[in-house]
């Protein structure tokens, strides 16, 4: 039978390595995976390349976090401003940047979840971000190559969940969030509910659930569930 639902945090993030290449939901502080951030300091991992659209807005949560606790060695986004933390790693030399415009990041993000190993695009000719990269005339434009972002995880924020994996997201969380999940060698996924298995509207499924690894049920405003299987067994006591 399967069933990816886990019913801890340190379940949820089993695995992760040093070194981990990691990408994270969210379009400012809308649809981030916080109780799956702060899961990922207390798991330990460091040495970790953090992917996601910006760095971070309150310095109590989120990618602020994970970076003041040291675990971070390079942030590759496309809005580095937000939160002092950043600020004051990059000016100590103690973390690396690469910025990458924002749909170029979403494509990038998107090609590796397709299996597209790259791509070219207009956007950064005759600026820094087009140095060092191939450059080509296609469709009478000068266009430069971006290669696809493949992750070793993903960490998500869905709406709804099925034991499946099958995810649906609520408004502007509908961000990153899909084409992260498809783009990771391993997906965890914090979601708000919890359905039955043929609860959720095929046509309202925007990940699949062949992309998800795992899934923690987190209701909004509360912790994490701990090692208790009703957490997951029992959703409907959750709606």
């Amino acid at each position: 039978m399967i069933d990816k639902r886990v019913a801890s945090m340190a379940e949820a993030l089993a695995g992760i390595a040093d070194g981990s290449t990691v990408l994270v939901g969210g379009f400012g502080a809308v649809g981030q995976p916080n109780a799956l951030i702060d899961g990922l300091i207390e798991q330990g991992a460091k040495d970790l390349i953090i992917v996601a659209n910006n760095a971070g807005m309150d310095a109590k949560v989120g990618l602020p976090r994970l970076m003041a606790a040291g675990r971070a060695r390079k942030l590759v986004c496309s809005f580095p401003r937000g939160s002092t933390v950043f600020d004051e790693l990059y000016k100590a030399g103690r973390i690396e940047l690469e910025v990458v415009p924002q749909g170029t990041l979403a494509e990038r993000i998107r090609a590796a979840g397709a299996g597209i190993p790259a791509f070219y695009t207009p956007t950064g000719v005759g600026t820094k971000l087009a140095e060092g990269k191939e450059q080509r005339h296609v469709g009478g434009r000068d266009c430069i190559l971006e290669h696809a972002l493949k992750a070793d995880v993903a960490l998500v924020e869905a709406w709804r969940a099925d034991r499946w994996g099958n995810l649906t997201y609520k408004g502007s969380g509908r961000n990153f969030n899909p084409v992260m999940a498809a783009a990771a060698t391993l997906t965890v996924v914090q979601s708000q509910h919890i359905d039955e298995l043929g609860a959720l509207d095929p046509e309202a499924v925007v990940t699949p659930g062949i992309f998800v690894s795992r899934v923690l049920h987190v209701p909004y405003g509360n912790p994490p569930p701990g090692n208790r299987r009703a957490d997951v067994a029992r959703p409907e006591a959750k709606r």
